[in-house]
């Protein structure tokens, strides 16, 4: 395993239009606050939101690419979502690798998606690296 406490990893991608539409179509959630502009100015946001989930899956492009080890398999996240991200908000997800087992290939990492006004999701990932030579 290449990986050791501290290291961090990234990826920054701007929440478009298109983006929160595709999403939708791909889970299914359509609420309007995601989706339509009338409906979401009249709520607490003033504008539409994306879904939490969008911004919680930009965490698992990390995981899943961006590590310096590639073969994973996510065991759990925890998220807690603190602020909303926005329509052409552009955020960064980050994962720092916080613990790894010396019994098993499990690694922990701090997981946080950021925005233009700070952090809109935290939480904790566990992911198992896979061996490479298989």
């Amino acid at each position: 395993m290449n990986l050791n406490i501290g290291d961090t990893f990234t990826v920054t991608k701007e929440v478009t239009d298109e983006v929160i539409r595709k999403f939708a179509e791909v889970s299914g959630d359509f609420n309007p606050i995601h989706l339509d502009d009338e409906w979401a100015a009249k709520t607490r946001f003033g504008k539409r939101i994306a879904h939490g989930m969008l911004g919680g899956s930009f965490i698992s492009a990390v995981l899943g690419y961006e590590l310096a080890e590639r073969s994973v398999v996510y065991l759990s996240q925890t998220l807690k979502f603190v602020a909303p991200v926005f329509m052409g908000d552009t955020v960064t997800a980050k994962a720092v690798v916080t613990e790894i087992r010396d019994d098993k290939p499990i690694v922990t990492l701090e997981t946080t998606v950021t925005g233009p006004n700070g952090d809109c999701i935290v939480g904790e990932a566990k992911i198992m690296v896979l061996d490479s030579e298989r």
